[in-house]
């Protein structure tokens, strides 16, 4: 007489993949004899585990469902398994969710992956904000079948290797028992069904590559290595499915007089020598404002900042504006005619208390001008 598998695992005759596998899971759990060492509970698991071989398999599950007990004949015991303890695959499915794992058709219309462009934006345009037109080349949706991916009014037919599960079983016996593994089927690739006419433009695929002009927004404030994200731009799926995302990646190109440090700007400023110590107005070709007058303070310094507030970046998304910073580098005159020298000498003689002085060198005076060592301390360079 045929033994009532269903009853072994509690499920209804109708249960199907999922309902079997979690039941034989719960009881696997509690009747394992790792975990209960009681004898009958060591029976039981081995009941179960005859149960669950039997019900996941379609063919052996047919048998069961036309009165029969496909484990008859296997040992005497209509258990069907050469240990004591169960196959040893359906002991790491219980416990590790290894195995004959059965996880379905992966199914034909699937979205699309995301697409990255890169751009190269100046510093203005980085501050403005810029409307570009961009190439880019990915896949589309067919415009023959549509993303049916058939040719005319012909329809996918279910894979005749896999009978439209997407995956192919093997079994395979050890001295520890019997161990199934499942892969996708290699003839519909995981799909369940096969396209007997495909489309003659996308070869069954719903998609063809082509390549088209966007046009991409870039707001103001955006930096280097930021990404402008435009929804749905990307790849079409296979099967025609819905398009993945584009990406535009910023780089920032160097400027010849700014260097940025996140909404801050920095330059450096050449001051004669008399300019410093008199006072001047210098004339800055801003990258927002334009043309912006920059007072230096008579007597300053080498190495002195003068900031501008409000004249540098904008943020990205509060739009207010970073500050701009004037680095003071005097330049002392190396050539001087007679005429210099002997005002240079009245000065001196006039100022006979500024004497020189021996102090500790300053670690970030070394090698390379002002404007050198700026750009190394903010772009990284």
């Amino acid at each position: 007489m045929a033994r009532d598998y269903y009853g072994l695992l509690g499920v209804s005759r109708e249960a199907n993949d999922a309902e079997i596998k979690r039941a034989y899971r719960k009881l696997a759990r509690e009747l394992h004899p790792d975990v209960n060492p009681d004898e009958d509970a060591q029976a039981r698991f081995k009941d179960i585990s005859a149960a669950y071989e039997v019900l996941s398999d379609p063919e052996k599950r047919r048998i069961v469902d036309l009165g029969g007990d496909p484990l008859a004949s296997a040992g005497g015991n209509g258990s069907g398994f050469s240990s004591g303890f169960g196959g040893l695959g359906d002991v790491f499915e219980a416990f590790f969710g290894g195995g004959a794992t059965t996880r379905g058709p992966i199914g034909r219309v699937r979205p699309g992956s995301d697409s990255l462009l890169r751009m190269r934006l100046d510093l203005s345009e980085c501050a403005t904000g810029v409307t570009k037109q961009v190439t880019v080349d990915t896949a589309v949706l067919c415009d023959l079948c549509q993303g049916k991916g058939t040719h005319g009014n012909s329809k996918p037919v279910t894979c005749d290797t896999c009978h439209g599960h997407g995956e192919v079983q093997s079994v395979q016996r050890s001295l520890l028992g019997q161990v199934m593994t499942s892969r996708p089927c290699p003839v519909c690739g995981g799909v369940g069904e096969v396209i007997p006419d495909p489309c003659h433009r996308c070869g069954g695929d719903g998609r063809v590559r082509a390549r088209r002009e966007i046009s991409v927004k870039i707001p103001a404030g955006v930096g280097d290595g930021m990404r402008v994200r435009l929804a749905a731009q990307g790849e079409v799926g296979p099967g025609g499915g819905p398009a993945g995302d584009l990406y535009v990646e910023v780089h920032e190109k160097a400027h010849d007089i700014f260097v940025r440090d996140n909404d801050d700007l920095h330059c450096t400023i050449s001051v004669p020598m008399v300019d410093a110590a008199l006072g001047t107005t210098v004339t800055v070709d801003a990258i927002i404002d334009g043309p912006t007058e920059i007072t230096i303070a008579a007597g300053t310094q080498p190495g002195q900042v003068t900031t501008l507030r409000g004249h540098g970046m904008p943020h990205l998304r509060s739009g207010v504006r970073g500050n701009l910073h004037a680095h003071i580098d005097v330049v002392v005159p190396s050539r001087l005619d007679h005429e210099d020298i002997e005002l240079l000498r009245k000065l001196k003689d006039k100022r006979s208390r500024d004497i020189a002085e021996v102090r500790t060198v300053n670690s970030n005076a070394s090698g390379g001008g002002l404007f050198s060592r700026l750009r190394e301390t903010f772009s990284g360079r």
